[in-house]
């Protein structure tokens, strides 16, 4: 049988995988980086979309503080590209490096490290105060609305001027990243994330990937973003090798708007029907660094599966299955996933991290625990047992592993319909039949 390596996103280096060469690659267009992007942020700061200029903006309201907002390191994010041309169009409009404070978005993950601000930010952290948002520690956060109660981060809401920045990508509950998932869930408080996760939305199908209209996770976020106010988004959309390809700045809604069409152009890629074998990953590093987030390469894989399909989803895990309280809920549960969502269905309260589990019942749901088939380096291959997964153990690291699994498969079904999704969740699959 003839055969074709496909290399998928898996942790720092990639993992390459042998599949029949007339197996489907599924991926979106291959887009140009910018080719001078200090240049291109200068144009759009000066040009954005449905606002003044950024130096416009900062003139005519004369802020004694400006915060910034980026994502933290579960997000590749180019900030060493855009923030210096940034801070040197705030210095020219009269606001000095000692008036900027940027705030790390993480939401309800963990702070980040000396190593992942570095990563982040380089050099720009000499120049600005910079700091974790924590959304645990009421003292650093300002309610900003009683019904329902919001709190978001104090140094952000109190700021003369606000900037959110990020990236946009298809996103596997909220529709599409970037824009007002910048304020909502990355500087709010804990209740507030819990509710923008919470049962009844994810309960909603119209929380999916590239959805906006009606989209539950989507509108919660923009009430959010908007009774808080941002006075300019800074937004990107990045190439497989995570360069800048389009930069979309300027009005918190048109921006962004603008911004998910082109990104929806960009990583589209249309199937007919489901297939048998589905391979995808969970995005690589720093996204593949816990099984909580593995879970969105198994989403984006939906449209692609069918009741009989199979799914291999190879992820790193570094960092193992992530946040305690998530690791505690999915290995009290198993594979109960039945058992799982009637418990939260039922629940006056939403558990930390429940979200993720409840995303990926939807699999579970479409194809059954059996066809769920796990391979990574990052997780004991006990524990991998315990976890909702048909884990693919035994010798030889993930990739001779998942190279195995795949082999057996193809010689037990030799006409079986095959897909690959090289850059797993940063591909949004669209379905025509």
């Amino acid at each position: 049988m003839k055969t074709k390596t496909v290399k998928l996103l898996y942790g720092r280096s990639g993992m390459v995988l042998r599949v029949p060469a007339d197996a489907v690659v599924l991926e979106g267009k291959d887009i140009q980086a910018i080719a001078d992007p200090t240049a291109a942020v200068a144009e759009a700061m000066a040009n954005p979309i449905g606002s003044p200029a950024l130096s416009e903006l900062i003139s005519n309201k004369q802020p004694r503080t400006v915060t910034i907002t980026i994502s933290d390191i579960t997000r590749p994010v180019p900030n060493k590209v855009f923030l210096p041309s940034m801070l040197d169009a705030l210095n020219a409009a009269g606001v000095a490096d000692s008036q900027i404070t940027i705030v790390i978005g993480t939401g309800m993950h963990r702070p980040s490290t000396p190593e992942e601000r570095e990563i982040l930010l380089g050099e720009i952290q000499s120049r600005v105060e910079v700091t974790d948002h924590t959304a645990d520690k009421p003292d650093t956060l300002v309610k900003v609305s009683d019904d329902p109660p919001v709190s978001v981060n104090r140094r952000f809401a109190e700021a003369d001027f606000r900037i959110v920045t990020g990236f946009i990508e298809s996103h596997f509950m909220a529709g599409f990243s970037g824009g007002r998932k910048g304020v909502c869930p990355a500087l709010v408080d804990l209740e507030t994330i819990e509710r923008f996760h919470g049962y009844d939305a994810l309960s909603d199908r119209r929380a999916d990937a590239g959805v906006l209209e009606g989209n539950p996770c989507h509108e919660i976020a923009l009430k959010i973003a908007r009774t808080v106010g941002v006075d300019f988004l800074f937004n990107v959309a990045i190439t497989r090798d995570r360069r800048i390809a389009g930069i979309y700045c300027g009005d918190l809604e048109a921006a962004h708007q603008a911004g998910c069409k082109d990104v929806a152009e960009w990583t589209s890629a249309e199937i007919k029907g489901p297939f048998d074998l589905v391979i995808t990953n969970g995005g690589g590093y720093a996204l593949d660094t816990t099984f909580y987030q593995a879970v969105k390469g198994m989403c984006g894989a939906m449209p692609a599966l069918g009741p009989d399909s199979t799914l291999l989803i190879a992820s790193a895990c570094s960092e193992g299955l992530g946040s305690k309280p998530f690791a505690e809920l999915i290995l009290s549960y198993g594979g109960d996933w039945r058992r799982f969502l009637s418990d939260i269905a039922a629940a006056e309260t939403v558990r930390l991290d429940q979200w993720e589990f409840q995303m990926r019942a939807r699999v579970l749901e479409r194809i059954g625990l059996e066809r769920l088939w796990f391979v990574s380096d990052g997780i004991e291959q006990e524990i991998q047992k315990r976890i909702g997964v048909t884990s693919i153990l035994g010798d030889g690291d993930a990739q001779l592993r998942a190279q195995r699994a795949i082999d057996e498969f193809v010689s037990a079904n030799p006409a079986a319909r095959i897909a690959v999704l090289p850059d797993g969740p940063y591909t949004l699959l669209r379905r025509n039949s």
